[in-house]
């Protein structure tokens, strides 16, 4: 199994709704996210995934939520609260949209919301 790895930022605010404490008003955060993608094979040049499209891809998610209040875009407003589970969620369904084919899957995204907690959502199939 082959796996690379790209490293993206983001910078938004957020406030966890039905938190009780500090992050339940709205606070931000430099936020650091990391995309896995996996696969068996390589394709005819040896590459298990463009690194170029790979960033793209992922550079448009980021684009979308940088110096957003997340509390205040879809699906963040109403669906689903802002916490870095879902957020980390929500990069790996957008990207694994644009990205995954019968070779390759994006399998894991871990979100930073400091240098030292992070939450990861992975998908095992």
């Amino acid at each position: 199994m082959y796996e690379v790895m790209i490293e993206e930022e983001f910078s938004a605010a957020h406030a966890l709704r039905g938190y009780r404490g500090k992050c339940e008003n709205l606070h931000g955060h430099n936020w650091k996210v990391e995309v896995y993608v996996r696969g068996e094979r390589l394709d005819e040049i040896g590459m298990l995934v463009d690194f170029t499209r790979l960033k793209r891809v992922t550079r448009e998610v980021m684009r979308y939520l940088d110096h957003q209040n997340l509390n205040e875009i879809k699906p963040f407003d109403t669906e689903m609260n802002p916490s870095s589970e879902h957020i980390a969620g929500f990069i790996l369904h957008r990207v694994a949209s644009e990205i995954n084919d019968d070779r390759i899957r994006v399998y894991k995204v871990r979100v930073w919301e400091t240098p030292s907690t992070s939450a990861t959502f992975e998908v095992f199939s």
